[in-house]
């Protein structure tokens, strides 16, 4: 097997539609979850054959049915879901016991409303030492702030778009009860404008109560020696939801796909999605629900108490410009940013939000010159 290793985000994608384009694909590739859809399947990824898979020990029933269906396109399976990784609460418990704001089995308790996550970070601000701030929530960077507004703006039950994919019908009201959300924990002094970016994550290992941060923060709370928790952004705003992307594999497409060369990519991923708890080391949660339930997977902290995640997904759009890092967070990230840090207000930021969906979903996917709603999206 000879594997190969490029950049993440545009770098990646822009290399395997070249491969995939002149009948060079790799006969494997890993690709985000949400970036699928805008990848022409069909034209530049094959289908996987399920009946194969199952062969390998692998089937739906053994993933989340949501998951499940978000690779399903046109009635054809096109990614296999290897994890998700998701937008959590990182909580010191030495800070929160001392404000009074763990459980009886040393956890953070869950707020139910803004008002309550708001009266908890008060109480966690008093026993913060000085210098630090409440909470580090990356305010200046778009990709975050996007993803905690598909979280927020998700549990409000906002929608995007309707099925056929041909009218907008972001709610600019739930959007700005979000925004307000996410700007106060500027306004109230407990997100420090000075601290963007990672400072926040450091500020957390230097005693910081509160941060919000990918899983793939675990490995680097385990290194740094913190006593700390982790639970799903909590459910202030509605129901249960926070920021889900998923890594899936996928088949390149090969006008010739078939044979040993194909066998093997699927026995190789089922094998890999079948193994998985050692990635869930890093912070993920495997899509392989099996994997969940096993006693090895339970005994793991933090991870064991933030796997309800997998049931309360917030995804974007089924639509070609979503997906990590994609068109949709590039251009509505920032809006978000700009409420958030202040420059724009709440209201104006979710017209604008609307206004660039708009937009997009007029717009043609450079992969084929087809909108979303020529785009073959739905499962």
């Amino acid at each position: 097997m000879k594997d190969s290793t490029l950049q993440w985000g545009s770098p990646f994608y822009t290399k395997l539609a070249m491969a995939a384009a002149g009948n060079r694909a790799p006969d494997l590739g890993v690709m985000h979850l949400g970036r699928v859809t805008g990848f022409s399947p069909g034209r530049l990824l094959d289908p996987w054959d399920t009946g194969l898979l199952a062969e390998y020990g692998v089937r739906e029933a053994d993933f989340n049915p949501e998951l499940w269906k978000r690779a399903v396109i046109d009635g054809r399976l096109y990614a296999l879901p290897l994890d998700i990784h998701v937008q959590l609460c990182f909580y010191r418990r030495d800070v929160l016991k001392k404000a009074g704001l763990l459980d009886a089995d040393g956890r953070m308790v869950s707020p139910t409303s803004a008002d309550e996550w708001f009266a908890m970070l008060k109480e966690a601000k008093q026993a913060t030492g000085k210098g630090l701030q409440t909470i580090g929530l990356w305010h200046n960077d778009q990709n975050f702030q996007w993803w905690f507004f598909v979280a927020f703006y998700t549990q409000l039950g906002g929608t995007w778009f309707d099925d056929a994919r041909t009218e907008v019908t972001f709610d600019t009201d739930k959007a700005t009860r979000v925004l307000e959300f996410l700007r106060r924990h500027i306004t109230d002094g407990y997100a420090d404008p000075g601290f963007g970016g990672g400072a926040g994550a450091e500020q957390f290992v230097n005693g910081s109560p509160f941060v919000w941060e990918g899983n793939w923060s675990v490995p680097v709370f385990d290194t740094a020696k913190v006593d700390y928790g982790a639970t799903p952004l909590p459910p202030v705003l509605g129901r249960r939801a926070t920021h889900a992307e998923s890594h899936a594999f996928v088949l390149p497409h090969q006008s010739g796909r078939g044979g040993a060369a194909n066998e093997g990519a699927h026995r190789l991923a089922a094998h890999i999605v079948r193994h998985v708890r050692q990635r869930a080391g890093g912070g993920h949660i495997p899509a392989h629900t099996p994997t969940l339930s096993s006693a090895a997977y339970r005994k793991l902290e933090p991870q064991s108490e933030y796997v309800s995640a997998m049931d309360h997904q917030a995804t974007e759009p089924k639509v070609w410009f979503a997906g990590s890092t994609g068109i949709l967070a590039q251009r509505v990230g920032p809006i978000v940013v700009s409420s958030t840090t202040g420059s724009a207000k709440p209201d104006v930021a979710a017209r604008r939000m609307r206004s660039t969906l708009t937009e997009l979903l007029a717009a043609k996917n450079p992969m084929d010159g087809r909108t979303a709603a020529e785009g073959g999206a739905a499962a």
